[in-house]
């Protein structure tokens, strides 16, 4: 914020910066350039400028000449100890923690780099000065004033400026995308920092729901296969890319939703995008029904299909069988829907949908992206949640539950990349089914197959997952601590049984504000959803709550979500309440909307629940789900050899395996069965 307060000063001297929107040189401003890391974009383009390109120079060489004495080892000696810094300092690490080292190292490079770009601009005109047109090369000394010249000389349709109007309208309506850079740390999870290593940020808004990118059991697996097998899966799934590893995830998959079958893809977008395609363009005459917040990856598989498309209204069981009804039961009907929805944190009607998907000859296209390894007993997803005591009492067993609400689901898709913290989606059903996707649908049949390291990085991640419920549990404990603080303090929570709280903003330029002051001037990463995810006018922040979040954490959050709301002037939710009401909040009447998670689920009438955690409290690991990974994956990479480090794995900082377990562990699945 304040290098754009800086730029705006000198709007009216510079060409550039007067006609260029203040949403373009923000992004200028912070995106590193590809070529010179140490520089902005911004700067990359200012080295070219006749006025600002020697200013650049200049200050570089200042800049160096102001650090000189670290330049050899006796000036880099002395000024520690002038300064009392023992150890001295012996290698580029090392350096790096000095901060009066380290600003003469950024100093180097910045010179290097503007040194780089300077040849570069030389050397272009140079190129220029040779050609027929001197006017052109002239101008071509500053990108900014030679922008007339060049177009001059263009033939045919201008695609650059094409480009530039698209995105223009992007800037205009606040719907342009923007991304921050953010590295999360496994050792300090949920920390995460910006592109500046040292600047840490708390992140609010991933999709890694329990942790698992950082669970050592799984980072334990990962590391073994990647010793064993190397990086990549070598070609496509039948061309050298299809390993134990793959074959092992589609089994514990299929186990997980106690189907038959099951086929891993690149990512849950293209499993949702290729199936629904193959589906509706092989079915002859099939018609969907799509939910009307069905995610875009389903959209996308339907308009593939080019099979018709019929969009009932979200959720409304009377809207889908009007809509049912217009179409004879012998036509081929798919119903697609999702357990949960992201943006608004919405649960599916999924027995009632399946009653009428039986009553009209329909299959039923069940989306679990947002649910997987989040509800049910073994974190099979919300249809199994529905039906939690008949598979907890089936324990692991793969066999199905007949009559079961996700025995009753024909196809099941899901992810790898959110609540299990890997990569990678996939679909489970029929075992016929699974081997016609296979067979014909080219998502998955021309595409590089994923490494192993990461199969198996998935899969430890499921059986971890299916063999401990605390995860899931201190989760919604955490979800419940701050939708109630949030509600006490006027906040205007989206109501929802799910784990999802959405905060509406309304309006996409203040969420784009809210989501810049959260992580300026308050260390909180949540990122801003604008149309064409949510429709104008329910722009929002979406924040995801994860077991690592300790109850000091979640208290900040409340405080500085409410200070922002303030400082921007952010409708409350008592102010939607007077205006009639918008996207659920405010709604006069409105029943209030019940947990899918009962206080039974939690461990909370029993006593069983996990504690949630303070500031210095370790994460726990079961021991348990630990042991049961390592069983699982000796036929390919062989039993563990324990000694003392390998007992504990490597646990990254903030996470410990208490032997024996905690007394707030939850007791075992297969013991409670």
């Amino acid at each position: 914020m304040d290098k754009l307060s800086s730029l705006a000063k000198f709007k009216a001297s510079c060409p550039f910066l007067g006609r260029t929107k203040t949403s373009t040189l923000r992004t200028l401003c912070t995106s590193s350039s590809p070529r010179y890391p140490s520089l902005s974009k911004l700067t990359e383009k200012a080295t070219e400028c006749p006025v600002m390109g020697p200013a650049l120079q200049l200050r570089s060489h200042q800049m160096v000449a102001g650090y000189a004495s670290v330049a050899g080892n006796a000036e880099f000696n002395k000024i520690h100890q002038h300064k009392g810094v023992f150890p001295v300092p012996t290698s580029a690490a090392d350096a790096q923690k000095c901060p009066h080292a380290a600003k003469a190292l950024a100093a180097a490079r910045m010179a290097e780099d503007l040194a780089k770009a300077k040849e570069k601009k030389t050397a272009k005109a140079a190129e220029a000065a040779a050609g027929p047109s001197t006017s052109k090369a002239a101008a071509g000394a500053c990108p900014f004033h030679a922008e007339g010249a060049s177009k001059q000389t263009k033939v045919g349709f201008d695609y650059e400026q094409f480009y530039v109007n698209e995105l223009e309208k992007k800037h205009q309506d606040a719907s342009y995308r923007y991304f921050n850079n953010i590295n999360r740390m496994a050792n300090k999870f949920p920390i995460a920092h910006t592109g500046n290593p040292k600047d840490e940020v708390e992140v609010w808004c991933a999709n890694d729901y329990l942790g698992m990118g950082n669970n050592p059991a799984v980072l334990e697996t990962m590391h073994r296969t990647l010793d064993t097998y190397g990086h990549g899966a070598g070609g496509t799934r039948n061309i050298a890319g299809n390993t134990g590893m793959h074959l092992a995830l589609e089994q514990e998959i299929a186990s997980l939703h106690r189907k038959p079958g099951a086929l891993v893809f690149s990512s849950c977008y293209v499993a949702n995008d290729a199936t629904l395609a193959t589906l509706g363009s092989k079915l002859p005459g099939c018609v969907y029904f799509s939910d009307s917040m069905n995610h875009a990856s389903m959209i996308q598989g339907m308009r593939h299909s080019t099979a018709k498309r019929v969009i009932f209204k979200h959720n409304d069981l009377e809207d889908l069988e009007a809509k049912l009804q217009q179409y004879p039961k012998e036509t081929p009907k798919i119903i697609a829907f999702e357990s949960v929805y992201s943006m608004c944190g919405s649960i599916g009607p999924i027995k009632e949908i399946c009653d009428l998907a039986e009553q009209y000859g329909a299959l039923t296209f069940l989306d679990e992206v947002h649910a997987v390894g989040l509800y049910g007993p073994r974190g099979a997803g919300v249809a199994e949640h529905l039906d939690w005591e008949a598979h907890k009492r089936a324990g692991q067993s793969p066999d199905p539950i007949k009559g079961s609400i996700m025995d009753r689901i024909d196809i099941i898709t899901g992810t790898l990349g959110k609540a299990y913290g890997a990569v990678g989606g996939y679909i489970a059903g029929s075992t016929d089914f699974v081997d016609m996707i296979r067979s014909y649908a080219s998502g998955f049949i021309f595409t590089t197959s994923l490494p192993p390291a990461n199969m198996a990085g998935a899969r430890a991640s499921i059986v971890y997952q299916k063999e401990y419920l605390g995860d899931r549990q201190l989760q919604q404990l955490n979800v419940r601590n701050l939708k109630a603080k949030f509600t006490a303090l006027d906040i205007p929570v989206v109501p929802g049984p799910s784990h999802i709280v959405p905060v509406l903003v309304g309006d996409a330029a203040l969420a784009r504000a809210a989501s810049d002051t959260l992580l300026s001037e308050h260390g909180v990463y949540v990122q801003a959803i604008n149309y064409p995810t949510v429709a104008r006018g329910e722009e929002r922040l979406r924040f995801t709550v994860t077991p690592g979040h300790n109850v000091e954490q979640i208290a900040r959050l409340a405080t500085a979500v409410d200070k922002v709301f303030t400082q921007l002037d952010i409708p409350r939710a008592s102010e939607w309440a007077a205006r009639g009401g918008r996207a659920g909040v405010g709604i006069a009447g409105a029943q209030p909307v019940e947990p899918i998670w009962t206080d039974e689920h939690l461990g909370i009438t029993d006593g069983t629940a996990p504690r949630q955690l303070h500031a210095g409290d370790a994460r726990h690991v079961d021991p348990r789900a630990v042991r049961v990974v390592r069983e699982r994956f000796e036929d390919l990479l062989g039993p563990v050899v324990e000694t003392p480090a390998s007992t504990k794995v490597v646990v990254p900082h903030g996470m410990t395996i208490p032997t024996p377990p905690a007394m707030h562990a939850p007791t075992p699945i297969e013991a409670a069965a």
